[in-house]
């Protein structure tokens, strides 16, 4: 599942035991020459940035983002170790910072996570005053960006849009061998799909080392002698790449909702991970829906409304709702309520109507849009660059054997999310072009303290991610939101944590030690 708030499916981290790094100088000799090389790359697109700065003009009215929000491009190269080869233009926008001279303190700039998110809607928060970003507004330009790949920067496709939104798809969870090989082949003709669309070239450095040098040359763009960040899920581990290659170039920093970045993690593990945590915080929400059966009517144990999920799902698999919404389809739907807090309400109030007669509002819900092209477009690309930085990034096991033992284990006890996400991951298996080795995350010299914030019950990146980067970036500050699940922490009210992100940012103050904070309110019905 997506490490990130794209709003494509999610995929998500469980970490094994914690490993202590390895020997720095052994580890990172393996990437040898090829990082040398792309550090100086890197150095010269950023010198070039800093002096070619970026023409900010009002955004395309296409893109949907109201004055003053400006925006513009910051052209990098696509391979760091050939600086002066082909380009491509990453888009940024940002909107200023709401205070006096005195106050502003440079850009802030912010990656959703994904892979595959887009960060432009980041301004907007000053433009529909989000209360909780007023205090930083005063004091930072927000820029928000689209990660190379993304949307409007030089955006990469696997698979025709409206093939890859049309429903009903298979039902993740296979009856047999036959079913299996079926979804290998799909897993097999997308990847291939990708070298087709995209083009090996551009798939080979889709890489999350390659966003963190991206991110080095927007912040040389925007003037900045050290780059302020705010990075979100899959963001977390593009900022921990980012303080590990670049940890001088760091003034603030801070991750919400850690992936673990763990070499040995990075990606097969995460994913299995993700499984495992899912099926916990699915746990947690049907507890929730027994607590509000006067609301919701749906049983008052979690066994009861287990029941009637199972029921749904089987009846769908049988007769799909509408004629599209099957068990894809409707994991689709239901992942929301794990993912983040504010699906709970929706996703049980679609459900409950469903089971009082009306399937209405879940069809409506579950089902894809084949109308809104746009958006269509912006699903397969967000997909796109999930699989091809995610399969790029690491080795993956090329056994089916392997993948098939794994799942099929895992599956027995934490069904909810296993096949889907092992379906959605597959392609790594049979990926066409060389799969790199990822950074070892440390702390390097000058790499200031950083602020990690993590829910102690999230699914998409489960909390061990949040030790282990706290113990790899010495000096480091962990917040724990306890007995809480949501995944993307500062973008909720809990003045625990709402506070110390804004003294943090503002004045670069940390606690003296770590801090658990009681849970944000739980959703009402």
């Amino acid at each position: 599942m997506a490490f990130g708030s794209a709003g494509f499916a999610a995929a998500a981290l469980i970490a094994g035991a914690v490993v202590a790094p390895a020997a720095n100088a052994q580890t990172n000799q393996a990437a040898g020459h090829g990082q040398d090389s792309a550090a100086k790359g890197a150095a010269l697109a950023a010198a070039r940035a800093a002096k070619a700065g970026i023409d900010w003009q009002d955004c395309p009215a296409d893109w949907g983002f109201e004055k003053p929000i400006q925006c513009g491009y910051v052209t990098v190269p696509i391979d760091y170790t050939k600086p002066n080869g082909k380009t491509i233009k990453l888009a940024v926008d940002r909107i200023a910072s709401t205070g006096t001279k005195e106050e502003r303190q440079g850009a802030l700039v912010y990656n959703p996570g994904g892979p595959g998110g887009s960060g432009m809607r980041f301004p907007r928060r000053v433009t529909t005053k989000n209360p909780l970003w007023v205090n930083t507004s005063k004091a930072y330009d927000f820029v928000g960006f689209d990660p190379r790949g993304v949307g409007h920067s030089a955006p990469i496709s696997c698979i025709d849009p409206q093939e890859f939104v049309k429903a009903p798809k298979a039902d993740p969870v296979p009856d047999s061998t036959a079913d299996k090989n079926a979804q290998r082949k799909l897993a097999r003709e997308y990847a291939d799909g990708c070298a087709a669309r995209t083009g090996r070239t551009m798939l080979a450095q889709m890489t999350t080392p390659n966003t963190a040098r991206d991110l080095d040359v927007i912040r040389a763009a925007l003037g900045e002698k050290k780059l302020n960040y705010l990075g979100v899920s899959y963001g977390t581990y593009l900022g921990a790449v980012y303080g590990t290659l670049f940890p001088s170039h760091v003034r603030r920093m801070i991750v919400d909702s850690v992936v673990n970045p763990a070499r040995d993690n990075i990606w097969y593990e995460a994913n299995l991970g993700q499984d495992v945590a899912f099926e916990g915080r699915w746990k947690d929400w049907e507890d929730w829906v027994a607590k509000n059966d006067a609301a919701f009517h749906l049983g008052t144990t979690r066994a009861a409304v287990q029941a009637k999920w199972l029921e749904l799902r089987a009846t769908a698999k049988k007769s799909p709702l509408g004629g599209v919404v099957g068990p894809a389809e409707l994991l689709g739907f239901f992942q929301g309520a794990p993912y983040y807090d504010s699906s709970w309400v929706p996703v049980a109030t679609a459900f409950s109507k469903y089971v009082a007669g009306d399937p209405q509002p879940l069809i409506d819900a579950a089902s894809p849009d084949m109308s809104d092209t746009a958006g269509n477009i912006t699903s397969e690309n967000g997909n796109a660059v999930y699989t091809a930085v995610e399969c790029t990034d690491a080795k993956w096991p090329t056994s089916w054997a392997k993948w098939d033992k794994d799942n099929t284990e895992l599956n027995k006890k934490y069904p909810f999310l296993t096949w889907s996400n092992a379906w959605m991951n597959l392609p790594c298996a049979t990926w066409p072009v060389k799969q790199q080795s990822p950074v070892e995350v440390r702390t390097g010299k000058g790499l200031p303290p950083v602020l990690i914030v993590q829910s102690q019950r999230d699914a998409a990146t489960p909390y061990e991610g949040a030790v282990v980067l706290h113990q790899r970036f010495k000096g480091s500050r962990l917040i724990t939101e306890k007995d809480a699940g949501s995944h993307g922490v500062t973008g909720l009210v809990n003045p625990c944590i709402n506070s110390r992100v804004d003294t943090y940012l503002l004045t670069g103050k940390l606690d003296k030690s770590d801090v658990t904070c009681t849970p944000h309110a739980t959703p009402v019905p």
